[in-house]
């Protein structure tokens, strides 16, 4: 009547048999359309990498340049002005350990952020899992990773420390990292799909995180000092940091020295493997059913 229907959208998809083509499947086909993809999601990691520097003269050096750059600065100012270099017998290695540990993490945060919101034009056009690109921009920091722990191991014995089994646990810790970086940026993924402030918001908050991760200072000194001494509970909270823990089991693991400096204050590390398995499962399972809920909205409007 006048070009006019009461037959709904709904109505008239399924009087012709029409399904909608971005519906989010069952969760175990989803997991398996995933699995079938990982060569995809490795290639376009792979390619990503290497384009990321490729205007530079330096290209991938300053992958490893930046992070070290930022280690001499902050050398600079907690070592040498503010003297919070007490208590670790080899501090530069400690230091430079901790910033590329976190980096990881901040540099998968950021990206995953962004990983929607710059590949519309890759979900408009062909249909796949959408957790394949937050997937494929953490294994490009992996790739990075990876690449700056084997400059790092050249510091650490540059700096005197000697090898041992104990850096055979590097890659448990690394593991187990990786997946908490996947579980937190599968969440930011859809925040950063729907709410695209939240990039100009993120290096604010990656900040006050790098400060309270235990980068430049020994979270087990936290507890002798004068002002804390009263509140046990902080040290506990900034000992449980998720981004500290990684950090704390990566020096553990490379910095023999390290291990005597935690000695001395009767501090064990036992749990904190306890504590990056279950920050990993937290954070991996419940990124994964966040961002899954959402499948159906990415690339819309």
């Amino acid at each position: 009547m006048a070009g006019k229907s009461a037959e709904s959208l709904a109505e008239f998809a399924a009087r012709h048999g029409l399904t909608q083509s971005a519906a989010r499947p069952p969760l175990r086909t989803y997991v398996r359309e995933l699995w079938q993809r990982r060569t995809f999601i490795w290639t376009f990691a792979s390619a990503k990498s290497m384009s990321m520097y490729t205007s530079s003269r330096l290209g991938q050096v300053w992958q490893v340049l930046t992070p070290l750059l930022n280690a001499a600065v902050y050398y600079l100012v907690f070592g040498l002005l503010l003297g919070v270099n007490k208590g670790v017998t080899n501090y530069t290695a400690f230091l430079i350990t901790g910033v590329f540990v976190f980096t990881f993490t901040q540099r998968s945060l950021t990206a995953g952020a962004r990983s929607i919101g710059n590949n519309l034009s890759l979900i408009r056009a062909l249909h796949f899992p959408r957790a394949s690109l937050p997937f494929a921009h953490v294994l490009v920091e992996l790739q990075q990773l990876l690449i700056s722990m084997a400059v790092l191991a050249v510091i650490v014995l540059a700096t005197g420390e000697p090898i041992t089994w104990r850096w055979l646990l590097l890659v448990p810790a690394l593991a187990l990292q990786l997946i908490f970086n996947m579980g937190i940026s599968l969440a930011i993924a859809r925040v950063g799909a729907f709410v695209r402030d939240i990039q100009q918001l993120l290096p604010f908050i990656t900040r006050a995180w790098l400060y309270f991760s235990g980068i430049f200072f020994m979270t087990a000194s936290l507890a002798e000092r004068d002002t804390l001494r009263d509140y046990p509970w902080v040290g506990d909270l900034l000992q449980a940091n998720p981004a500290s823990v990684y950090i704390e089991l990566v020096r553990i693991a490379l910095i023999d020295s390290y291990r005597g400096d935690l000695a001395a204050y009767g501090w064990g590390y036992a749990h904190l493997w306890w504590y990056a398995l279950a920050w990993a499962l937290v954070a991996f399972i419940g990124g994964f059913w966040y961002f899954y809920r959402a499948e159906a909205r990415y690339g819309r409007g």
